[in-house]
């Protein structure tokens, strides 16, 4: 069995998200796809995602692509959530999808009070009234009562804090089954089209053949990972992933990650010397974040309370308490080393603050200002940049850093 260091790993993973070598412009659509797709529940998140990853990038880049050149599509995607897919990747992505009924499907037809044929006589609805045309959230609703009738449009479903009309999950699996996905806002609204009308056609896909090509994108770019989690990231059931993985024969091989056993595709042999110098300020939400396992070597233990602290902890299988992909992240070397936050003041600056869990070196600090300066460019305004001194936030959170020398500068294996 092949042993690999998780330095050397993450690393790999760093070079697969074009965290080192950022992508030119060109291939933008190319690196949305290699990632398997970019999170964009909230749009200027997935915009800086993108950036993160693409070399001079600019918002109107990505909104072009998106809503003119129509070569990225926004949908609902992996985990139920809204993702950015390349659009000739779509019908791939969504057979997939339809592989995999969510495991809480029976659930969301109970609390809304429908059978599964209701379900589909919703979903059909919402086909016939997009073929051909573009209608904001409200409009689509009032399309569906009038197709199905008036029981679709009770308020019966929670969600956002209220009730939602009974219609209102099959937005998600009309998505999936190539029905629907987003136009662009009409004002501040969302709309809604036809993917076949607006990406000009559809292609039906091999659902199994679309499961086994998922899960070698997800090797190839969050890789070495176990079965389960791939699981979690797809949002399956453990063994159904298994199966998947399994399925792909010596096509995969397992490996040993100091100890930690996971598969990895068979065509990537060792990975290259460590990478080394490589700071990123990462959105809410990035895939690099969400998609890479173990949590524990992502997210350093010793600094879960600081997650915690700013609620952005979910609770995994077994009680364990972890930072999640929810709060923007300072990311060095591949590892969750910190957080940050952004604020506009004004039309021009953008003040961002940073907070480390430990000290910067006088060349991390000068790699984290050269990133700031790249945020600063795909925004398009100034950006001042604060470092929080990471011992007086550690006493606050009953965090204890490391000893320091009579110098002053941390001891080495503190030094971030």
């Amino acid at each position: 069995m092949r042993s690999l260091r998780w330095a050397d790993v993450f690393g790999r993973r760093l070079e697969r998200h074009h965290m080192v070598d950022p992508a030119p412009p060109e291939r933008l659509v190319d690196v949305v796809g290699s990632v398997c797709g970019i999170h964009a529940q909230i749009m200027t998140s997935a915009e800086l995602s993108i950036a993160a990853r693409v070399d001079g990038v600019r918002r109107a880049d990505v909104q072009a692509e998106l809503w003119e050149r129509r070569r990225l599509v926004k949908t609902y995607g992996i985990r139920g959530t809204v993702h950015v897919f390349p659009a000739h990747e779509l019908p791939m992505w969504m057979a997939a999808l339809r592989t995999n009924p969510p495991p809480n499907e029976r659930q969301v037809l109970d609390v809304v009070g429908i059978d599964r044929s209701q379900m589909d006589e919703m979903v059909g609805a919402i086909g016939e009234a997009l073929r051909g045309r573009r209608l904001t959230r409200a409009e689509l609703g009032d399309a569906v009562v009038e197709r199905v009738g008036a029981w679709a449009g009770q308020e019966v479903f929670p969600a956002f804090g209220s009730l939602q009309p009974r219609w209102t999950p099959a937005i998600g699996v009309a998505a999936t089954a190539g029905l629907l996905c987003f136009g662009p806002n009409q004002g501040n609204r969302v709309t809604f089209v036809s993917p076949a009308d607006w990406i000009g056609g559809w292609r039906e896909v091999d659902g199994p053949g679309a499961m086994a090509e998922v899960a070698k994108r997800y090797l190839a770019a969050y890789g070495p990972a176990t079965a389960e989690e791939f699981a979690q990231w797809f949002a399956m059931r453990p063994g159904v992933a298994g199966e998947v993985v399994r399925s792909l024969g010596d096509e995969v091989e397992e490996v040993d990650v100091e100890g930690y056993r996971a598969w990895q595709l068979a065509s990537e042999g060792s990975p290259g010397p460590r990478v080394s110098g490589s700071v990123r300020l990462l959105p809410s939400f990035d895939v690099y974040v969400v998609g890479s396992h173990p949590r524990d070597r992502l997210i350093p233990p010793k600094w879960a309370e600081r997650g915690r602290t700013h609620r952005a902890s979910v609770t995994f299988a077994g009680g364990r308490e972890q930072l999640a992909g929810p709060l923007p992240v300072l990311l060095i070397d591949g590892v969750v080393s910190g957080m940050w936050d952004r604020r506009r003041k004004g039309r021009r600056l953008v003040e961002v603050g940073v907070e480390p869990f430990g000290r910067l070196s006088a060349r991390r600090r000068k790699e984290l200002e050269r990133e700031a300066a790249r945020i600063s460019g795909f925004l398009d305004a100034d950006v001042t940049l604060s470092v929080v001194d990471p011992r007086s936030t550690a006493r606050s959170h009953g965090l204890e850093l490391g000893p320091r020398s009579r110098s002053g500068p941390p001891v080495s294996g503190w030094a971030i």
